[in-house]
């Protein structure tokens, strides 16, 4: 009895939590496998692997994919590398620290969708942004960023955005180095980068596995940034797996491929997570 107790008393929460989870899962199931298309709703009925089949074989799809493992890769090595060299410049002590740490931090809290426009008017702007400004000031031709190199575009952007993430956590993981072995090592006469390399770096390898994890698991879903500014374009040159899905779930009413193709991004992100945890998971344990 004072173990059926508890667990009853949990049961209504756990319930409510599994079906809130459960229930979208199987509803995108069912509707991978029917033929369902908002402007032709007569047009129903079983088609098997068929919505699969349109998805993969769509001329978007190749590129979507290898635009998203690229925007994936790219924010990940500027974060990570990046914060880093953050975290170790503002790591020793220095008057407005403080200061100077809040403002590295603040720009994670801005929306994704006010980052992107933030970047579109205010920097990448071809006539009035403030690079196209800094060009004009050195006597050359701005660039119009975001139809010149609108994937590149989109990596900056979201890197600004995560790089204060990336920043905090290292920074934080710094704080509980042991100083003591670090002047040890110096008074032995190691250089800086011997202390960085074989203390520093191995202290902050378990940081640096979360950093990625953590990432990983929201820039596979990339849409806001997308959407602002480039509207996946010019043609599909800065379009992503949840944007192609967007654009056949809502701009061609498909709900059918649309759910094949959400069905393939969790497939997509598991590959990541297992890969990734092969390869950095040893760093958690």
């Amino acid at each position: 009895m004072n173990r059926f107790l508890p667990r009853a008393l949990m049961a209504p929460a756990v319930a409510t939590l599994f079906l809130w989870m459960i229930v979208p899962l199987v509803m995108t199931l069912y509707f991978s496998v029917i033929r369902y298309n908002l402007m032709q709703p007569e047009a129903t009925g079983f088609i098997g692997l068929e919505n699969f089949e349109y998805f993969v074989t769509d001329p978007s799809f190749s590129t979507a994919v290898g635009n998203t493992l690229l925007l994936l890769g790219s924010v990940i090595v500027i974060t990570v590398g990046l914060g880093t060299g953050l975290a170790l410049l503002i790591d020793a002590p220095f008057p407005g620290r403080g200061l100077v740490r809040l403002l590295l931090i603040s720009p994670f809290f801005v929306m994704p969708t006010v980052n992107a426009l933030l970047w579109k008017h205010m920097m990448m702007n071809p006539i009035y942004g403030v690079l196209a400004q800094v060009w004009k000031f050195f006597g050359a031709t701005p660039v119009d960023w975001l139809t010149d190199f609108p994937l590149g575009s989109v990596i900056i952007m979201i890197a600004w955005q995560w790089l204060p993430f990336a920043t905090l956590i290292l920074m934080t993981a710094l704080q509980s180095l042991n100083r003591e072995q670090l002047e040890a090592a110096r008074m032995d006469g190691a250089t800086y980068l011997q202390q960085l390399r074989y203390m520093v770096l191995p202290h902050l390898a378990r940081s640096m596995a979360v950093v990625v994890m953590i990432e990983m698991i929201f820039l596979l879903s990339v849409f806001a940034e997308i959407f602002t500014t480039t509207g996946g374009g010019p043609g599909d040159a800065s379009t992503n797996v949840a944007f192609l899905i967007f654009k056949q779930a809502l701009l061609n009413f498909d709900a059918g491929v649309a759910s094949a193709g959400a069905l393939f991004a969790v497939l997509l992100a598991n590959v990541a997570a297992v890969f990734l945890i092969r390869l950095i998971g040893k760093n958690l344990d």
